[in-house]
């Protein structure tokens, strides 16, 4: 993937950091005994070793304390088993499963076949296979991943990757009114920074007659392409670069990997002029019709510039002053661009109607009453449970006594307490006084609860209170009750359904773990004042419960919903970073303020 940009006759400087090694009586430089630079307009640019960097990404819950870290090392992507990676998380980014996403050769039979991750050869039958192609990369593809050095056993090593390319040959501008502007870029920036350029589509015809003149037709074209495409890399030398792919693991998606990679992938193209090493790069590009759904583009810095000819919105980063001020300007005389001022996504989601006055229990008791009677059962039952004293009896179990609490507008409320204290009948008795339900269950023995009546209430309690999934996609369910589909993405986003695959999926089709963010999203599209869950995430490993939980934690905080949650999970609890824990038992229920100034 390097080698193939240097060309004999180029100047490189080579330093030694260790004595070659004899080897077959040879002298060996290994990856890391040497560094190499090229020399370019007297310029010192390194080539190798690859790119690397380690960081050290935390995420923070909103008392500014860390929650959990990830340990990444960026690089680019050397070995066979990256580019194996690679083609795994590629996968996710074509969400098909007809739809094979590399080209493998056989070095036994050398047959080429199709397939999505390493097998033996379909004809021969031979497991000496190695990776030829990723499909929709070109010659001129580098990748960079993202390495977990942290990983628990069962995480993936690579976690995300960033294909940069150099731009595209030609751009038009579609406007508003459906005019093309030719060559758009060429209007904005120097010529120079987009041209030579990777163009080998601009060379086949004149090689394909050149060809033909000494081979067959099948044979010229079998070499055209690989001859057109080391002729267009020895020519390709811009100012800029494109990013044409990012891929992050579905489970990652929601947890700004996508940013972070991003980032990362810019220091790179600055730092060793990816993907040429040749002119100082000025420009980032990127043309992505999933731009207009997930910010990411602009939360990692791009700014949305215009629309291709075929509709696609194109963003641009700046790497240097120069190419700032270019943007700026366009930004600020375009007469369309200085309506977006550079913005693609706005967030849907929004304030929601909060509650119009607090929770106030006060006085509230509620007891349960059952009576248990030995009559009807056979004799064998009869006898054992006459041994223990079962009888017929009258069985009462005070739940509430004389409880008094406050729960105001907009708080993150978390409940905890042993199985069978009463959380759920919390939620029910809250649930009921909001709803207004006359029924024993939802109502105190005594008491009262004050609660606005007029606000839009949400619950979900396992196998008693779930939204109801039909025959529908998931990114249908949720369309249906938005009416608005760039919301819809958003909600699946946040609650870590990112991945194509899964906005397509149907509700019986997903996972246990899927089907609980599933049912949080259907929920959350609702738009409610007040959202009541019960065991929220029982069905999610630690880390994703936790990423799961500091979104829904955002959400409520961004819109104003009042949120109230049983878990007996401290990882949830610090992920939710709530305003209030109540604790339930014995029939009493203690309010511990999250700020310790109030109590």
């Amino acid at each position: 993937g390097i080698s193939k940009w240097i060309k004999i006759g180029e100047k490189v400087i080579v330093i030694l950091k260790t004595k070659p090694k004899r080897t077959h009586k040879q002298l060996i430089l290994f990856f890391e005994d040497y560094e190499l630079y090229r020399l370019y307009n007297s310029q010192k640019i390194k080539i190798w070793p690859p790119w690397s960097k380690e960081i050290s990404s935390p995420r923070y819950n909103p008392f500014g304390e860390i929650l959990y870290e990830y340990k990444i090392k960026a690089r680019e992507a050397v070995y066979e088993e990256d580019f194996e990676n690679i083609v795994g998380l590629e996968q996710f980014h074509y969400a098909s499963q007809k739809e094979k996403v590399a080209l493998w050769r056989c070095d036994t039979c050398k047959g080429i076949f199709e397939a999505n991750t390493k097998i033996n050869c379909p004809k021969c039958e031979s497991d000496d296979v190695h990776i030829l192609e990723i499909k929709g990369s070109t010659p001129a593809s580098r990748f960079l991943v993202l390495e977990l050095i942290n990983k628990e056993e069962y995480e993936p090593r690579i976690v995300a990757y960033v294909r940069v390319d150099p731009p595209i040959p030609l751009m038009h501008r579609r406007l508003p009114d459906g005019s093309i502007v030719k060559n758009i870029r060429e209007k904005v920036f120097p010529k120079e920074w987009f041209h030579p350029n990777f163009w080998p589509e601009l060379l086949l015809r004149k090689l394909y007659r050149k060809l033909r003149s000494k081979y067959s037709k099948k044979i010229a074209r079998h070499k055209l392409w690989e001859i057109a495409a080391m002729k267009a890399l020895s020519i390709s030398n811009t100012a800029a670069a494109r990013i044409a792919r990012v891929v992050v693991h579905p489970d990652y998606r929601s947890d700004g990997l996508g940013i972070l990679a991003v980032k990362l992938a810019l220091e790179w193209i600055k730092e060793r002029r990816i993907p040429e090493m040749r002119k100082e790069k000025h420009l980032v590009e990127t043309i992505a019709q999933m731009a207009r759904y997930n910010p990411f583009f602009e939360k990692a810095g791009f700014k949305y510039l215009w629309d291709t000819a075929s509709g696609r919105p194109v963003l641009y980063y700046s790497l240097t002053n120069v190419a700032r001020e270019y943007v700026d300007r366009f930004l600020n005389e375009d007469p369309i661009a200085k309506q977006h001022k550079g913005k693609l996504v706005k967030p849907r989601y929004g304030r929601v109607s909060p509650m119009k006055s607090p929770i106030l229990f006060r006085d509230v008791s509620k007891m349960y009453e059952n009576h248990l009677d030995i009559d009807k059962l056979n004799e064998d039952l009869k006898e054992l449970l006459s041994a223990f004293g079962v009888k017929h009896r009258v069985i009462q179990r005070q739940i509430f006594r004389k409880v008094n609490l406050e729960i105001k507008p907009g708080e993150i409320v978390v409940v905890i307490g042993v199985s069978g204290s009463g959380k759920t009948t919390l939620l029910r008795l809250i649930y009921g006084a909001i709803k207004n339900i006359q029924d024993i269950r939802f109502m105190p023995t005594g008491g009262k609860i004050e609660a606005d009546k007029s606000a839009r209430v949400q619950i979900l309690i396992p196998n008693e209170f779930e939204p109801t999934f039909n025959d529908e996609s998931i990114l249908e369910h949720i369309y249906n009750k938005t009416k608005d589909i760039y919301l819809a993405v958003e909600i699946l986003n946040r609650v870590g359904l990112s991945d194509a695959v899964l906005y397509r999926a149907k509700f019986r089709e997903l996972s246990t773990g899927q089907k609980e963010r599933a049912k949080l999203a259907s929920v959350l599209a609702e738009r409610p004042s007040i959202l009541l869950i019960d065991e929220f995430a029982a069905h999610l490993d630690s880390l994703t419960a936790m990423r799961v939980a500091r979104k829904l934690a955002q959400i409520a905080r961004e819109s104003g919903m009042t949120l109230i949650i049983v878990t007996h999970r401290k990882e949830i609890i610090d992920a939710l970073a709530p305003d209030k824990l109540l604790f339930v038992g014995y029939g009493f229920v203690k309010t511990v303020y999250a700020n310790k100034n109030k109590s």
